[in-house]
């Protein structure tokens, strides 16, 4: 989502450099957006301190840039921006960081209330904070298919890729034989199915493997924990469709240009939907949701179960 916040710095300044100070395992994303002229790895962990760390990427970074904008709302990421002596330093208050940022915004939730929206509010004047800003969608350019995982993909065969994990929690996966249901109709229908996933998710994606019929033999891929992200994203760009929990991959999804379905349960769309105008989101109203609960405080997990098949996606296959 922080795309849509470069692809705002460059209409405001088109011969600005963006770098990007993240997480190393976000490098393979920010090399795909073309906004981005190089990724900094940050080698310190999420909720370390590390204050002797951090002031010695400071230092190495004095000099080079005329502004920082620092999206994560903790009082520890303002540092290397105050260390690095950056002459102007932006970002929501978040934890009371007076000093640490000196162009300090005041966060109007019910006027901004976007995920996106808050990034993208933070490449204009402060005087803008509370005016909903325009913003345009992320847009990743993904790389050649990765061709040792699956064969070359034919003009004549159209894919499936599923994405059944996610990180926050049980609760958010859709129930794995809904997903071979899927899969299975899919095959039916002449698709090859990708299932994408990281190493946590291989339970999961050999489940829908195993229930799976026997016709699905050697048109059912399972990548899950096989592939580095820069593969996936690239294997995930060859896909005429795309079923995802509410995840990380279902956002890449969205950036990519694939056609969508997003399927939330405990959690809500009203904050990072994906944002695809090809995106459908499939959610039904329960009483006791959405929860944004990890695992189902209730043990039925209805908003998942309900949410049948034959509700997701009964007009792929035509």
């Amino acid at each position: 989502m922080a795309q849509s916040l470069f692809k705002a710095l460059k209409r405001i300044q088109p011969q600005a450099s963006i770098d990007v100070l993240a997480p190393a395992w976000t490098r393979p994303l920010l090399e795909r957006m073309p906004e981005v002229r190089q990724a900094i790895d940050m080698p310190v962990g999420h909720g370390m301190m590390a204050i002797g760390q951090r002031w010695h990427i400071g230092k190495t970074l004095r000099g080079q840039y005329q502004q920082a904008i620092v999206l994560p709302n903790s009082w520890k990421s303002a540092l290397i921006p105050w260390f690095a002596k950056v002459p102007k330093r932006t970002g929501w208050r978040g934890e009371m960081r007076y000093g640490l940022l000196n162009d300090l915004r005041r966060l109007n939730k019910s006027a901004l209330p976007l995920m996106v929206e808050r990034f993208v509010s933070l490449a204009g004047p402060a005087r803008t904070a509370d005016q909903k800003p325009d913003w345009q969608a992320p847009s990743m350019i993904a790389g050649d298919q990765p061709d040792h995982f699956i064969p070359t993909k034919s003009p004549a065969r159209r894919r499936l890729a599923l994405c059944p994990g996610a990180e926050f929690g049980p609760a958010k996966q859709w129930p794995a034989t809904y997903y071979a249901k899927l899969a299975d109709k899919a095959i039916a229908a002449g698709w090859q199915v990708m299932i994408f996933g990281s190493k946590a998710d291989r339970t999961v994606a050999d489940q829908i493997v195993a229930a799976t019929s026997e016709q699905a033999g050697h048109s059912i891929f399972n990548l899950a924990g096989k592939t580095a992200l820069a593969e996936a994203i690239d294997l995930l760009a060859t896909a005429d469709q795309v079923v995802s929990n509410d995840s990380g991959l279902m956002h890449v999804a969205a950036a990519l240009g694939k056609p969508l379905t997003a399927i939330y349960g405990p959690t809500s769309p009203a904050f990072t939907p994906p944002l695809s105008t090809l995106a459908k989101i499939k959610q039904i109203e329960v009483d006791c949701g959405p929860c944004f609960q990890r695992v189902c405080p209730q043990g039925h997990h209805k908003c998942m179960q309900q949410l049948t098949p034959d509700k997701v996606a009964p007009e792929f296959f035509v």
